[in-house]
């Protein structure tokens, strides 16, 4: 192939936030705002939810019954649970299962197999979450934060900032919500996919607004809901839920130490350090190869295949080198260990970059595929629809 342009970051189009003390782009840990959301059944432990009906006067048994409507059967409706005492049910469901997501806008596109939702928190804020009907599954993509601290250029939500970190209650919300409409059939889909489809959500990637390790500790609540056993939970396969981080390290070890079994997926983007730094700005805390390392230990501790996401941009990650040393850097850490979905850019309203073409994007996937690494080429959704995340949330704004 021909020698191509190599465009940068930070001289096209860059226009993050910066620190005010290093000019480097700004990274946000801390949330900026604002009152905590109500709180919710998921944020409480079971003796908690059971203190809580005490404090109602009602039996501690009555947050069993609530939590199995909720968890077993998606409904937060008082009238579905006519089980509770009809006085007071309103008031006593509501302690426990709060409003926490007020649907904002819905677009559906593929066929119906897609729908892209904006929800409203209780304070405005908006976060976004995308549901998907592939062939023998239903993925959900979910949000973590309203916005994100990040920074990355490309992404719209890196750009908006970050504005808080969502309770585990919103997180879990997000599923219940998508449930309720797969069960009301509002999710279509070709007959085909229709005639092998589960009838709730299967699977949920960590993949939708916020960096899911910055919010580490409610984030893990939110899993460890989605795997109980219902009716304590959503009784969902550990092994369907990704979650994905732009390179946080000490979230990274804690996730291992944590050893649930969950897929691992780790945004990289670039694998040399000089891009990496201008298109991912956490790294400049934690090198390519740091977390590299990380990943191959989370694949040691929980066994599970590390997956590695690598959003394909024209002339500026896409460089058939960069291909070759990806592949290195990888089997330098062993064999079998890691999966590589490039990714075709899902461009920001705006961007001036766009989708590497379909012969560099063959060329990118054959150099990885000779050197030994199982890849794929990852399927992008809503492209009509600002399917990217933090898109449609930016065009409220």
């Amino acid at each position: 192939m021909s020698q191509r342009p190599q465009v940068r970051p930070a001289t096209e189009g860059w226009k993050q936030k910066l620190d005010e003390k290093t000019g480097k782009p700004l990274l946000q840990f801390a949330e900026v705002k604002r009152g905590k959301p109500p709180v919710h059944l998921v944020d409480l432990t079971p003796e908690e939810r059971a203190e809580k009906m005490k404090e109602l006067g009602v039996p501690a048994f009555r947050a069993k019954q609530i939590a199995a409507h909720y968890y077993a059967h998606y409904t937060s409706d008082p009238a579905d649970m006519t089980d509770l005492p009809a006085a007071g049910r309103d008031d006593l469901v509501k302690a426990l299962l709060p409003d926490l997501l007020t649907p904002v806008k819905r677009l559906q596109t593929d066929n119906g197999d897609t729908i892209k939702f904006l929800w409203k928190l209780h304070d405005g804020a908006l976060v976004e979450s995308v549901l998907m009907r592939y062939t023998g599954r239903i993925t959900l993509c979910i949000s973590s934060q309203a916005g994100c601290g990040m920074n990355c250029p490309f992404c719209a939500t890196g750009q908006a900032g970050l504005t808080r970190n969502m309770s585990a209650g919103e997180i879990v919300d997000q599923i219940v919500r998508a449930n309720q409409v797969i069960a009301a059939g509002e999710l279509g889909g070709s007959k085909a996919k229709l005639a092998d489809s589960p009838d709730r959500v299967t699977n949920i990637v960590f993949m939708g607004m916020g960096e899911p390790l910055a919010n580490y500790s409610r984030v893990m609540k939110a899993v460890r809901t989605m795997i109980a056993p219902q009716p304590e939970g959503l009784g969902m396969s550990a092994r369907n839920i990704t979650v994905s981080t732009v390179g946080l390290l000490p979230g990274i070890e804690k996730l291992t130490a944590e050893k649930v079994p969950v897929t691992f997926a780790l945004s990289l983007h670039a694998p040399d350090d000089g891009l990496r730094d201008e298109l991912i700005p956490v790294n400049s805390k934690w090198k390519v190869d740091e977390i590299l390392d990380a990943a191959r230990a989370y694949f040691d501790a929980t066994g599970r295949r590390v997956s590695i996401e690598y959003a394909l941009i024209k002339d500026m990650n896409d460089h058939a080198w960069r291909a070759d040393l990806l592949g290195q850097k990888l089997n330098e850490r062993g064999k079998g260990w890691v999966h590589v979905n490039p990714i075709p850019l899902n461009p920001t309203p705006g961007s001036i970059w766009t989708a590497s073409t379909s012969e560099v994007t063959r060329e990118f996937i054959y150099r990885l595929e000779k050197a030994g690494i199982p890849t794929t080429l990852r399927d992008t959704r809503g492209k009509e629809i600002d399917g990217a995340c933090g898109q449609l949330a930016a065009t409220e704004d």
